[in-house]
This record gives C-alpha cells, structure tokens and sequence, in this order.
C-alpha cells in the first residue's frame, strides 16, 4: 500500500532572491533521507511561495522492507572449548548480536570453514514514524547562510515558523518541528483568504490554495507572470523586457500575481536607458517595455499581489513611486555631463583603493603604464588605450553611478562620448568591466580587451603583494573571478600570449611589494589553479588537464588547445596503446638514467628498431610543423601513425638487453618516441581514462 505524502512549512515573508534554491534543497533533502530509510516512492514535487515551503511526495510506501540481518562470528573451531563451552570470543560475539546464549547461534559452512553466524529478520518502520525525524533534517540541512530566532523559542530558522503541515493520505502525522505542532491547517493569501484552510489530501493541495488565493507551484506562478506581463506589453505597443533573475524574485514575491500596466512621462526618456531599467528591474522590481527598434517605452508592468477592486489606484501608487527615482536620474545625469571625465579624474587622488596600494588615482597610472605594455601585443591603439586606463575610474565619482553602482562602465562610457572621447575609448570604459559573471559576453575591442586584461591583472598582482590573496571560501576582492576573465579572455578571445611576462609587468607597478618575478609567480600558480576548474566546467576532464598542466607553459589559449585536442584524442580507440606506451617509457626512464647521447640506427638489430626509427623520421617535420602552428589535433592525429610500429617494437625487441650498449640505444630510441609525445601533452596521464596498463 502507498499513500502521497504533503510536506508543507508556513512561514513569514522568505527571501526571494533564495526562494527557489530553498526549495530546490528541500526536495533534494527529502528525496536523500527517504532513501536513507529505504522508502519507496513516487514522483516528488516543490511548491514554494512568499510564505511556504512545500513538497509532495506521491505513492509513499507505509512502512519500510523488513531487514534481513545477517553476521559471520569467529570460527566454530575458536568459539568452544572441546567440553562445549562457549569461549569469550563466542560470548562476546553473541553479546553484540544482542543474545546472551552462543549456543542460539547457527553454524555456517564457509569457504574458510564452519563459522558461528547470527540471523535476523526485522520488521520494517512504519511511515509514519520516520517522516518527522526525516524532515527535521531536511529543514536543518537548508543552504540558510544565517537563520534566525523568534519570541522566547530557541528554535532557529530562515524565517519565523506559524504551521507544520504533515499530512500522509488523508490522516496527519502529530509531530513537533521546528516548534510548532504539525497538522493538517495551511492558510491561504494573507488579505484575500487569511483564514486558516483544512487540508483534506496531497492532492488536492494546489487545488484548496488556488481556492484561497495562493498558486503554489512556483513555476505556474512564474508562466502567469510571463502570460500577463507578455499580454499587458503587447497591448502597450511593445516587448517586455524578461529577465530571467527578476522573474524569479517577482515570482517568489507573490502568491496571487496580477500584471498591472503603468505610465511615466516621456521626458525620462532622455536619461541613459540603462539607468531608467537599472532603477524599475533593481529597485522597483518592475518589468521595462521596449519598442520594435530596441528604444524603451515610457511604460513599465509591476506584479501586484492582490486583486485590487480599483486596480488604477495601486497603477498611481506606482507610478507616483516610480517619478521621483526618475526625477533624481535626470538631475544626476544633467549634473555630472558639467564635469569632463578628465576633470574628474581629479578626485580619484582621495580615494584610497587599498591601504597598500594607495589611491584609484594611483591605480589608473599603474593602468596606464601596463597598458601601454600590453597594447601593440594585442593589436590595440597604444594612445587610446592608455587614454582609456586614465580615465578608467573617473565615473566611480560621479553622481549616477554612487547612486546606481551597477552602471561604473555604462555611465563611463556615455559621458566620454559626451566629452568628445574617440569612440575606442568611450567603449573601452565600458567594456573593461567585462565580463561581469561567469555567463557575460567579453570585451569585444582591442583597447576594450587590453584594458581588461590590465584592469585584473594588476588586481591580482596588488592583492597577492599586500598579502590577501583568498583563503579557503573568502574571496572578498574577487580574485576568483578575476582568474577565470582572464582566462576566458585569452581563450575566447584567442590572444597567445605568455601571461607569465604580462604578470611581471603588473606585479612592476608594485615594487614596492616585493621582487616583481617573485610575485608573479605566486599569481600565476593561482590563475593556472583555476584553469583546471574553469576546464572541467567546460567539459574537459582531470585527466586532460593534467596531461598539459604539468609541460611549463604559461600560454592560457596554447594550453586549452592541448587540452580540447587530448580530451578527443582520449576518446579514439588508438589512445589506449599510445597511453600505455608512453606511460611504459615513463616508469622505464624513471628506473634508468640517461646522461645525454643520441640513437645510432649503425645499433639497430631488429627489423622492428628500423621501422620506428624510419616512421619517427617520416612523420617528424610535419609532427613539429602542427605543434609550431598549435594544431595539436592534427599533431595527435600524426602520433596515431606511430601505433604499429611502437607495438611491433614492444613485441620484437628486448629493451633491457644485456649489451649495455644495446639497451642504452634502445632506451635513447624510445626517449625520442616520448619526446614528440610530450611535446604535446603527458599522455601517459590519460592511463586511469583509457584503461592502459
């Protein structure tokens, strides 16, 4: 027999930036403890709203399997004395199997002989009294990064708890959680139904709260969101702007979503776009209308969360919400396009960047001088990408950004056009923020792209010399990040360079922090560390990496190139024999030690020595031609040739020979073998992957 199981947490307002991962981790927490109990079960579902947490759980066995417990004890032979007498070896092990006779113990044959063995059968837990122990884990296992207390409770948790709901078919399970007596009472919308609702099955959950006002599945509240919000656009002549992060929060903001259409003047149109949406989507959790060609509408779509009998009144509260923020907007931006961003560079000198590493006025210089460094390697504009570093941080002091912090860059960039800035550096000012997380779109000009790079690489560089680098989870100047937008920049942006020089010439405008190459090269082991999490993000595997990691080469994009090639070449069914040999050769040149020289082919004596000599000969030029270019999957591709003759010389010839001469050609002919391999990657890494011995 099974039943559905309802699980639900009423609560005050949760966060709803956390609500849907709250949810997510109650299922999964759910999902692992029934299976810890071995509970059999059906689907499982989340429900989440402002004030609950919920899942369902259909075709929930009754009670668990019953348990067939079975133990081996010491040897018939060691457990009595030859009158029968139970030793103390027998007598303790009948004692932990909860007897206080040995001679109830049965007699097993075994394949090391006759063995005392205790066998029981236990009858399974009922549901019932498994499910409240199982959720008050579930609950204290939540990604809650600070819980709260309530009244004179000790009882901890995200929110203040007000009703358990535990309800198995039709019947309730009595339990204590989190402080409050479980039952089978919810409560519908806080105005439209306040009052509390008598749950009558699983099923009929979402039913009994629409009824009250209160859509529970978070992802059918977010797609009337979207229907509404969509309808209500498309009626004002436009497209809504959708993003995917204020849906969620709008959608953990209601229970009861109604889509309301409002107005602003048009005159607001004249502020930069960015920090009209910057101000309805972060501030005002409102929806921003665009038009056909991309231009923003002076309408905005706010979700109430109550069905208003005079819905035009909550339209005027927002709209009379809405003006003022676009009022201040306007007066902002008017006032700092009367201050150059040259002028305002000024006022970085008193504003200290870090203690060490002084002002953000000092922070551009260093900018400055990095960039010209790095310009003509990357193709840029030297002028206009140091004239970008100076005024990298000036629109940090504007009044737009210190009131809208997430647009430094966007305001930068309108007001160094609006100051008559060549257009590179306009965009670089935007751009040299970029990429902002970890799914942004990167610079896409040269002096955009230089000033990127210079921007975090003398972040590192500073950070690591002031001695702050992250430890463990802390990572409060973003170093991470920054790591993994180099990396990204290099990559995707298919810049080979050597980071290693780039990093001294950083880790210069700190001399004061100690030997520049010193400092480098602690930045660089951080930065390659995170080159193996950003790979295995991207699907490579540890084993690929680890086959370049370890060749010296501090070119980002010359290491990826290796890796997405050895990552293929894993996969082929050539890899293997080609894995084992290297790997053979390996531990073959870690036993022996070679003190320079060369092969002599005048040593050969087996026809199998020739062939690979011959073939290593023939494929040498076009082997070193691909590596020069970076084709390493064509290079790779030209190794497969070598697999007949390496495994008819593994076959036919006798290494180790006992001529001295002999077997140290042989290992000279096999070093050079590895040698074309390594300069590649260390396919004997791939040994775990491809199942070489």
């Amino acid at each position: 027999m099974s039943r559905s199981l309802l699980i639900e947490v009423g609560t005050e307002e949760l966060p709803p930036k956390a609500l849907r991962s709250l949810m997510e981790a109650l299922v999964a927490g759910i999902q692992s403890g029934l299976a810890g109990v071995q509970l059999e079960h059906g689907a499982v579902q989340g429900f989440a709203t402002p004030r609950r947490l919920a899942v369902r759980v259909a075709g929930l066995v009754e009670r668990q399997p019953d348990i067939r417990i079975e133990k081996l004890g010491p040897a018939v032979s060691a457990a009595f004395t030859t009158d029968g007498t139970p030793t103390p070896a027998a007598q303790g092990f009948a004692r932990s199997c909860g007897l206080t006779d040995a001679t109830e113990l049965l007699h097993v044959e075994t394949d090391k002989g006759p063995r005392l063995c205790f066998r029981e059968t236990r009858p399974g837990v009922a549901t019932r009294e498994l499910i409240p122990e199982l959720v008050q884990a579930a609950l204290g296992a939540l990604p809650i990064p600070r819980r709260m207390r309530w009244g004179a409770s000790r009882v901890e948790f995200v929110r203040p708890v007000h009703w358990i709901v535990l309800l198995f078919g039709d019947a309730p399970i009595p339990a204590d959680i989190l402080g409050v007596r479980a039952g089978n009472r919810t409560r519908g919308h806080r105005v439209h139904a306040p009052g509390q609702l008598v749950l009558t099955s699983p099923e009929s959950y979402e039913a009994q709260l629409r009824d009250a006002y209160v859509v529970a599945d978070f992802s059918a509240r977010r797609d009337l969101i979207v229907a509404g919000v969509t309808a209500l656009a498309t009626r004002a002549g436009g497209t809504a702007v959708l993003d995917p992060g204020l849906l969620d929060e709008v959608t953990a903001l209601n229970e009861w979503p109604v889509p309301l259409l409002g107005r602003f003047e048009a005159h607001f149109l004249a502020v930069p776009r960015e920090a009209l949406v910057s101000s309805m989507q972060e501030h005002q959790k409102y929806f921003p209308v665009i038009a056909a060609d991309g231009a923003l509408l002076p309408v905005f779509i706010t979700v109430a969360n109550i069905e208003s009998g005079q819905p035009e009144l909550v339209v005027a509260g927002n709209e009379r919400v809405i003006r003022p923020r676009f009022a201040d907007a306007a007066f902002f931006y008017q006032t700092d396009l009367k201050t150059t961003l040259a002028a305002r560079r000024e006022r970085l000198r008193t504003i200290v960047y870090q203690d060490r590493l002084g002002t953000l006025y000092d922070k551009t210089e260093r900018l400055a001088q990095l960039c010209g460094f790095l310009a003509p390697q990357v193709g840029a504009d030297s002028r206009h990408t140091i004239r970008s570093a100076e005024l990298a941080k000036s629109d940090l002091v504007s009044a737009m950004v210190q009131e809208f912090g997430e647009l430094q860059g966007t305001m930068g960039r309108y007001y160094a056009r609006h100051d008559g800035e060549a257009t590179e550096v306009a965009e670089a000012l935007f751009e040299h923020y970029l990429p902002r997380h970890a799914s942004d779109v990167l610079p896409a000009t040269p002096v955009g792209i230089v000033l990127a790079l210079a921007d975090r690489l003398d972040t590192l560089t500073g950070i690591f010399g002031a001695g702050l680098e992250p430890t463990g989870s802390r990572d409060p100047f973003g170093l991470r990040r920054a790591s993994i937008a180099i990396l990204r920049i290099f990559i995707e942006c298919e810049l080979d360079l050597d980071l290693k020089p780039l990093l001294i010439a950083a880790a210069r405008g700190h001399q004061q922090l100690g030997e520049p190459e010193v400092l480098a090269n602690r930045v660089l082991v951080y930065v390659m560390g995170r080159l193996r999490a950003f790979s295995e993000e991207q699907g490579i595997s540890t084993e690929a990496f680890l086959a370049v990691s370890d060749l010296g080469i501090a070119r980002p994009l010359d290491l990826w190139r290796r890796m997405v090639a050895v990552e293929a070449f894993a996969k082929l069914p050539e890899a293997a024999s080609l894995v084992a040999t290297d790997k053979r050769i390996a531990n073959l040149q870690q036993q022996q030690t070679l003190d320079g020289g060369s092969v002599d082919p005048a040593l050969f004596e087996a026809e199998a020595e020739h062939a690979l000599w011959e073939r290593l000969g023939a494929v040498d030029l076009r082997l070193q031609d691909l590596v020069s270019r970076g084709d390493y999957s064509a290079a790779l591709d030209v190794l497969r040739q070598l697999r007949d003759p390496v495994d008819r010389f593994f076959k036919d010839v006798m290494i180790m020979a006992d001529d001295a001469a002999l077997r140290r050609n042989r290992l000279q002919l096999l070093a050079a073998l590895r040698a074309r391999f390594v300069a590649i990657a260390d396919l004997s890494q791939l040994a775990a992957r491809t199942g070489a011995q």
